[in-house]
């Protein structure tokens, strides 16, 4: 018996119900049930990273720094004809080297203000706060309780002392583990890359060389635009506080700089500090002027800057940004915020590189 054919009973076959149904009808049902099947792994996939967190993050970054470190690799393996394991170990000792160096010459120099940006973070607070009451139809009795719901929502998810303990050592180990993957990457990461492409056989294989190619240029485009972003922002903002005569100018450009690995959301951070910051120590106007400098940076970079280092190949929407921003921090707090953007703007050039490989052959005649 066919299986379109009615059953015993005259009704009509699985097959001839679906056609019955409206066309719109089996278009939504079709398109939810492919919704709840991608939402369901990327559930399993969220699951799996949050239970994985610590190798995970080691293993983000550990790419990310790949490629950035990945021309000095090249650099030294084709100018000095080192080998492949001293050239990968000349590399990690460079960015221990750098990494142990700019940490102590920062201690050295801010150690002592931070405490003193702290004192002057609340007295800028204070001040916000008695611009606030004084502006607007808000009493200082409704302040201090949202103030003091915050605080009780902080001390009530602050972590033990055990868990404190656990979490510093997970973040050792994680380091420890990124260095040693840093270590084999940088020399034996383009053997093992050809190893994966071997593996595949058939029309598949160059259009995944071709995705991971312009996955890892995209990569090493944005690691590296990234730093130098963030270093032209701390820059810029660290000489308008200098100029406007600001306290603790190189604490708020250390921080700037470390704001700039999270696109919107960090330089909004280091901007609304700095502005509290110049509110408590100089008032007002400084405050203003100081709001108009990091506005002013800010544009510059992203209407200037961000375009002629990033190019077209790694720019994002900023909508797509922020959800991934948002989404890293959920997954894997701030280390998630650092990793999200880079791995999605990887993502998204792999993707548009297979559809346009697709593209490519479906107007190719067939022999």
């Amino acid at each position: 018996m066919a299986a379109e054919e009615p059953g015993p009973t005259g009704s009509p076959g699985p097959r001839q119900t679906w056609a019955a149904l409206p066309w719109l009808v089996r278009t939504a049902v079709s398109w939810s049930a492919c919704l709840v099947v991608i939402a369901a792994g990327l559930y399993l996939l969220g699951r799996i990273a949050v239970l994985l967190a610590p190798l995970a993050i080691a293993l983000a970054a550990t790419i990310f720094l790949t490629a950035l470190l990945d021309p000095v690799l090249l650099l030294l393996r084709r100018r000095l004809r080192l080998p492949a394991a001293l050239a990968a170990l000349c590399t990690v000792l460079l960015l221990l080297g750098i990494l142990v160096g700019v940490g102590a010459l920062v201690w050295n120099l801010t150690a002592s203000q931070f405490d003193q940006l702290s004192q002057e973070l609340t007295q800028g607070v204070e001040r916000s706060r008695d611009f606030v009451t004084s502006t607007l139809p808000v009493s200082e009795a409704q302040l201090d309780q949202l103030v003091d719901q915050a605080r009780e929502g902080l001390s009530g998810s602050s972590p033990d002392p055990v868990a404190g303990a656990r979490t510093a050592t997970e973040v050792v180990g994680s380091a420890l583990l990124a260095l040693v993957l840093l270590f084999f990457l940088l020399k034996d990461g383009r053997s093992m890359w050809h190893w994966v492409l071997s593996r595949v056989s058939g029309p598949n294989q160059p259009v995944l060389a071709e995705a991971g190619r312009n996955g890892w240029q995209t990569l090493g485009a944005y690691s590296r635009g990234t730093m130098f972003i963030a270093a032209i922002d701390a820059l810029g903002i660290g000489l308008a506080l200098v100029v406007l005569r600001v306290p603790l100018a190189l604490p708020l450009a250390l921080i700037t700089f470390l704001g700039g690995f999270v696109p919107i959301i960090g330089a909004t951070v280091a901007g609304a500090v700095a502005v509290l910051v110049a509110l408590a120590a100089n008032g007002p106007t400084t405050a203003l002027l100081t709001l108009a400098a990091v506005i002013a940076v800010q544009q510059i970079e992203g209407n200037l800057l961000e375009p002629l280092v990033m190019k077209r190949q790694v720019r994002l929407h900023p909508a797509v940004i922020l959800v991934a921003v948002t989404a890293g921090t959920l997954i894997a707090g701030i280390a998630g915020a650092f990793v999200s953007v880079p791995i999605t703007a990887v993502l998204w050039r792999v993707i548009d590189t297979v559809q346009q490989r697709r593209s490519t052959s479906a107007l190719l005649p067939s022999d």
